[in-house]
């Protein structure tokens, strides 16, 4: 395998590593040239390019092939690793010393495996100056030394020129695994990868299987040693976004990853815009007509894309690093401007992605969030909710998702409650997101309900209790004597009993409410017995909702124990109540009353 300028050929194949000319028998040597079509000025290797191969020079390549399984099995056999049994053992050593066994009394100094080591390095490094390729130092720190100087100057010959794509992400492997080592400044292969690579080639397939692949591979690294890495995201999702089915499960394993208290909130936004972005790099590749595969009625979208007061909206969905801000002011009118995109197959994939990935992102930053930012992310939701693009589909997963993790926050973080109490009650007070985020809505009342209380936060006051309770029964006042406005249908019967719910819990923890409720309640059951009411128009709905009245009605007419079953102890909720049939009836009953719907 030594480079020898007198003869071109030289196997790597087992028992034939001597420098002759004559590679096999009778076979004469067959003309090879590089890739440029020079005639070749040194070994045989596996990219040499010609009309016609020898079999030694076959059996060249095809021990090529196996390096690499030789070097990792040797390494593992020569540490004592335990996996590798004995027949392996016997394979890999014979195959080694078969390999290196004819070279020259120089190397026959070396034992086996340095002298595969040597050889493979000299190896890698002709393929280098073939193709522009890096090899592997791991097991001998000096080769590093020896090595980054041709891999260096190979990333200086390419440049930025991206037509070389494919060899930019074993440079940049090099330079995560040794360039600590080296010392050298790693600045500009990590902008090539993370920030050029994404934004011009997103629609590459062989790119985002290869750099997502390079990215899970190499986690651990890549986190403590590229801190370009997280701010990375808005260009990382353009994958994502281009072709959600093929890469979602390399973003479920990366996001975690991406979650960090300085990238939650921005990465929030970012994925809930996901299909936003997805049908603005469409719009952006129709624009410099390249041909795209999804409908060709894109005139207005264009023409909105290239306007200079729309141009900021896509470019921020575009920006290939985070910092830049959290969201857009404009997003309705974003939304607006791509509504013709909302029925796009494309987009429709990415949306589907969305939910599933927001799961991971509310599971991984209760890890590393503190409640501060936890009351962001609360606020975020309830803005959120009404600024999506108009998907029927997406906006009702989304709502689903921001109902799940509101609830998982908030039992997590009972203060969160009180310190959020403003935004929540001006929620909580809109009659139109009764009819419009029922999901949310319902989700946001229970909240308020179970937790406005002392026992979970000192700070709750008897007049924070009454401002909740004033704010509930006006929307529940409203529901209950009206028909719904035009162009909505009828609430569903959770929401009108998680809010009668609500106020009992309230009235429980402030007993001059009490009468209040009381009243409402008896109202409620009247009016039913009345015949039916405009806003259920459904009978067994509304025996439904009249039942869990008389129950609340039974409850509030013993303030005492309508506040341990509705309020009770933090001690109450222990394993052990539900074992204890002396004690377990409050629990029972919680049960049945307190969970929305």
């Amino acid at each position: 395998m030594a480079p020898s300028v007198s003869s071109p050929y030289i196997s790597l194949s087992p028992g034939c590593m001597h420098h002759d000319t004559m590679t096999h028998q009778n076979d004469s040597p067959v003309p090879t040239a590089e890739l440029d079509g020079t005639v070749c000025g040194d070994f045989f290797t596996v990219l040499c390019v010609g009309q016609g191969f020898t079999e030694d020079q076959w059996m060249n390549v095809f021990s090529f092939s196996m390096l690499r399984h030789w070097l990792l099995t040797y390494h593992c056999v020569s540490n004592g690793n335990s996996t590798a049994d004995t027949d392996d053992r016997s394979e890999v050593d014979g195959s080694v010393v078969s390999m290196v066994s004819a070279t020259s009394s120089s190397s026959r100094l070396l034992p086996p495996k340095e002298r595969l080591r040597e050889k493979a390095f000299q190896y890698c490094q002709r393929l280098i100056e073939q193709s522009d390729r890096n090899c592997v130092c791991v097991e001998d720190a000096s080769l590093v030394y020896r090595t980054f100087p041709c891999v260096k100057a190979l990333f200086g010959r390419l440049g930025s020129d991206l037509s070389y794509v494919r060899v930019f992400l074993p440079i940049a492997q090099f330079y995560l695994n040794h360039g600590e080592m080296a010392a050298v400044d790693c600045e500009s292969v990590w902008k090539l990868v993370f920030s050029q690579c994404p934004a011009e080639l997103f629609n590459d397939y062989f790119l985002a299987h290869e750099l997502l692949r390079f990215l899970r591979v190499n986690l651990e690294t890549i986190q403590q040693r590229v801190p370009q890495y997280t701010r990375s995201f808005p260009n990382l999702l353009k994958f994502l976004a281009w072709d959600s089915p093929a890469v979602v499960d390399d973003f479920v394993d990366l996001l975690p990853s991406l979650v960090t208290a300085g990238t939650a909130v921005e990465l929030l936004h970012s994925l809930l815009d996901l299909p936003c972005l997805s049908a603005t790099l469409l719009i952006q590749l129709s624009s410099v007509s390249l041909p795209v595969s999804e409908p060709s009625g894109r005139g207005l979208q264009q023409d909105a894309f290239r306007n200079p007061g729309f141009r900021g909206l896509f470019l921020f969905l575009l920006r290939e690093e985070a910092g830049s801000g959290d969201t857009i002011d404009r997003l309705s009118t974003l939304h607006q401007l791509l509504a013709e995109a909302a029925d796009w197959p494309r987009v429709l994939q990415c949306a589907q992605v969305v939910p599933v990935l927001l799961h991971i992102y509310f599971n991984t930053v209760v890890k590393v969030a503190d409640e501060k930012l936890l009351a962001h992310l609360i606020l975020v939701m309830l803005e959120r909710s009404s600024l999506l693009i108009n998907i029927p589909t997406y906006t009702a997963e989304i709502h689903r998702v921001f109902s799940c993790h509101l609830l998982n926050l908030c039992q997590l973080h009972p203060s969160l409650v009180v310190d959020q109490s403003q935004e929540l009650l001006e929620f909580a007070g809109s009659t139109t997101n009764v009819y419009s985020r029922e999901e949310i809505y319902t989700h946001v009342v229970w909240v308020l309900g179970e937790y406005l209380s002392v026992s979970c936060d000192s700070r709750c006051s008897v007049r924070l209790i009454t401002s909740c309770f004033e704010t509930l029964e006006a929307v529940l006042f409203e529901v209950t004597s009206s028909s719904p406005p035009p162009g909505t249908t009828c609430p569903a019967p959770k929401v009108v009993t998680t809010i009668m719910s609500a106020l009992a819990k309230l009235a429980s923890r402030s007993h001059d409410l009490i009468p209040r409720v009381s009243l409402f309640l008896s109202k409620l059951k009247t009016a039913a017995r009345a015949g039916s009411v405009a806003w259920c128009p459904d009978e067994e709905d509304l025996v439904a909702v009249v039942t869990r009245g008389e129950e609340l009605w039974s409850l509030l007419k013993a303030p005492g124990v309508a506040q341990s079953v509705l309020t009770p102890q933090p001690h109450v909720a222990m394993p052990q109540w539900y074992r204890d049939t002396n004690v377990s009836m409050p629990l029972q009953l919680r049960l049945k009353m307190s969970l929305p719907g």
